[in-house]
């Protein structure tokens, strides 16, 4: 597991530094398209649970203007620039600073907020054992259109199967889901891991198990 971690820190930094040339002035075009458009702030940051519970500040563009929850879009909320950051997953690539610091990979499981991570049981918080990721087995696998439940679960196969192969999968099939803009829209609203309300009520265990298809579609 160390040798495996350490080969994808690598590889994290040199496909970041490699890829600089697209990313660095690609970022700055969309920044001061977002000010243009947008105005002030820029930037979405936001605490996020990384690696072994560590708290970090994760970094996005701004897409909406003030809502209620930013896990849940909402027509409203979104702005013009917002939506066609959304759809081309361009919101995302301040996440490349959180990369080079360390707080994130290219991949693994997408960062939790600390108020969602501290209502996973000892066995799901698994998926905290590894870095967080811009992109991930659950984001490859039907991204927003999954489940809570089955991204969690999609969290843990990965970071019990982990590897530099599997990681570069992943990075090759995230191009055709981000060309493809398939679940990009947001959570369930009944998500109970957005909707944090909900939480304490689901049992996670019970809710898997009663699921006949839940082994399938992991697998899928």
């Amino acid at each position: 597991m160390g040798r495996s971690n350490a080969l994808r820190r690598g590889a994290d930094v040199a496909l970041t530094l490699l890829s600089a040339p697209v990313w660095v002035p690609l970022t700055a075009i969309t920044a001061v398209a977002v000010l243009v458009s947008s105005g002030r702030p820029v930037f979405f940051c936001q605490t996020r649970t990384g690696r072994h519970g560590t708290l970090f500040t994760m970094f996005k563009f701004r897409s909406m203007t003030t809502g209620p929850n930013p896990l849940i879009p909402d027509a409203d909320h979104i702005t013009r620039i917002g939506a066609v950051l959304r759809r081309t997953s361009l919101d995302e690539l301040p996440q490349l600073v959180n990369v080079l610091r360390g707080e994130m990979s290219l991949v693994g499981p997408r960062p939790m907020l600390p108020e969602q991570s501290r209502f996973l049981s000892p066995e799901h918080s698994e998926r905290h054992s590894v870095r967080p990721g811009m992109t991930g087995l659950a984001q490859i696998s039907g991204r927003n259109t999954l489940a809570w439940f089955e991204r969690i679960e999609l969290d843990r196969q990965w970071v019990r199967n982990a590897s530099l192969v599997s990681y570069l999968g992943i990075l090759y099939r995230t191009i055709a889901v981000v060309l493809g803009t398939n679940g990009v829209d947001g959570h369930p609203t009944a998500d109970p891991f957005v909707d944090l309300t909900l939480v304490p009520t689901i049992d996670l265990e019970e809710t898997t198990s009663n699921d006949p298809t839940y082994e399938q579609r992991a697998a899928s």
